[in-house]
């Protein structure tokens, strides 16, 4: 089996018609009242690497089954009106899945170029918790 388009093709199209945020515009939205960080990583690396701070954990394999409110395992963090910026390790997986959110019709959405790696990088703000969930 010959792959026709490769995955950087794929993320290089989703890029195209995805609003990209830098590490410091997406920094600028932390704490503000309608946005919402979500997480697309494996929780592995959630534990292993930590990650933003209030950021929704909604694995990659899991998205549009938690995003679209007919699916049974709908969740309601995604069912405001807020913006949702969506990162993962590198801004690949995350590019992606902005892509497919925008598809099934959300609006507000966007992804972090570089990802986690990126912000970690850059030293902005980064919770590590043992269970890899947001503390109570």
């Amino acid at each position: 089996m010959a792959i026709t388009r490769g995955f950087r093709a794929l993320v290089e199209e989703a890029e195209a018609v995805v609003e990209t945020l830098t590490v410091d515009e997406a920094a600028g939205l932390l704490g503000q009242d309608d946005v919402v960080f979500v997480d697309l990583r494996d929780i592995r690396e959630r534990i292993r690497e930590g990650f933003v701070p209030a950021s929704v954990h909604a694995p990659r394999g899991m998205l549009e089954f938690w995003v679209d409110p007919e699916s049974p395992y709908h969740r309601d963090v995604f069912a405001g009106p807020g913006r949702f910026v969506f990162y993962c390790q590198s801004g690949w997986r995350s590019a992606l899945a902005a892509r497919t959110v925008q598809e099934m019709g959300m609006e507000r959405v966007c992804h972090v170029g570089g990802g986690f790696a990126a912000w970690k990088e850059a030293t902005k703000p980064v919770l590590q918790t043992e269970d890899g969930r947001e503390p109570r």
